[in-house]
């Protein structure tokens, strides 16, 4: 039976650290951490996700300066609100959720936030500093993935790490992030042929491939780690009644996998807690940066 790698316990211990860390700096500061979250439409998915980060920083400390604009806004304004929001002394995160309504592209107004202030470090600098090892704001899941394993002693060094998946939200930098922590890194994707022979050698595999179900028993070998970064929502089972609700699931079938991985994460509760987290790391971390602070949090972004 594999070891469950809890993201929901993790996030708990760090928000504590947060706290510790916020509280030692306030006075030097002078005022909390502030972090800004942009939403743009009426996504329902994005609206849960603006709510768990909200109450996440009233948790640790941070100031939520929160913005909501109409799906119709045009671009010139969304660029206008990020604009303020680079110049607000008080803001030291900004995260433009996504997905952003159609008719606005994400890449230009991303590149649009001060990379000092990228709380989701998924600036064109701050993606250029994970890839040369410098600091700076690193993405979210993927450096809550890095978390959850170092957490668990899982060792790194030398094994073959294979990630599905190359988006520049997670596949590309967690591909980075197991490089410099001295993993062999394969990455697969929608037109990788035969996966399961190339994900049946990873010692760990990470699969963001954003597809139901998709990783199963014939693609992991035995003992490997296994890391789920998908969430999706099922309809409800049709066999099951009327009654029936639907379901939360990741890009694994974890009923297959589990009993023979080495450590596996779960769906819900697994890497998506951590995302959360190290959006709040990545705020403070940038907060003491501002007021000269000593960084604490440097074993998750240095």
């Amino acid at each position: 039976m594999a070891v469950r790698l809890d993201g929901r316990q993790l996030a708990t211990a760090l928000e504590e650290r947060l706290k510790t860390t916020i509280a030692a700096g306030l006075e030097q500061a002078g005022r909390p951490p502030g972090l800004a979250v942009l939403r743009v439409g009426d996504d329902p998915a994005s609206g849960v996700y603006v709510a768990h980060k909200e109450k996440a920083c009233a948790r640790v400390g941070i100031t939520s300066q929160g913005a909501h604009l109409a799906s119709g806004t045009p671009a010139a304004e969304v660029a206008a609100v990020i604009a303020r929001l680079n110049a607000d002394p008080s803001v030291d995160g900004i995260l433009l959720q996504l997905p952003l309504p159609k008719g606005l592209e994400e890449g230009p107004l991303l590149g649009l936030i001060d990379p000092e202030k990228d709380a989701d470090g998924l600036h064109t600098l701050n993606l250029g500093r994970l890839a040369k090892g410098e600091n700076g704001p690193r993405s979210c899941t993927p450096a809550g993935v890095m978390a959850l394993l170092r957490e668990a002693g899982i060792p790194l060094a030398g094994a073959r790490a294979v990630v599905v998946g190359r988006s520049l939200l997670v596949g590309q930098p967690m591909a980075l992030m197991l490089q410099a922590a001295d993993a062999t890194v394969s990455i697969a994707h929608s037109r990788t042929r035969d996966l399961a022979e190339l994900t049946r050698q990873a010692d760990v595999l990470v699969v963001a491939a954003g597809r139901p179900l998709l990783i199963g028993a014939e693609h992991v070998k035995p003992g490997a780690v296994v890391v789920d970064v998908g969430i999706h929502r099922l309809p409800p089972d049709p066999a099951a009644g009327p009654g029936a609700r639907g379901r939360l699931c990741g890009d694994v079938r974890y009923g297959e996998v589990e009993p023979f991985a080495a450590a596996i994460t779960p769906v819900p509760g697994g890497v998506g807690p951590m995302t959360v987290t190290m959006l709040l790391v990545n705020t403070v971390v940038a907060w003491g940066r501002r007021h000269g602070l000593d960084n604490p949090l440097a074993d998750l972004v240095p």
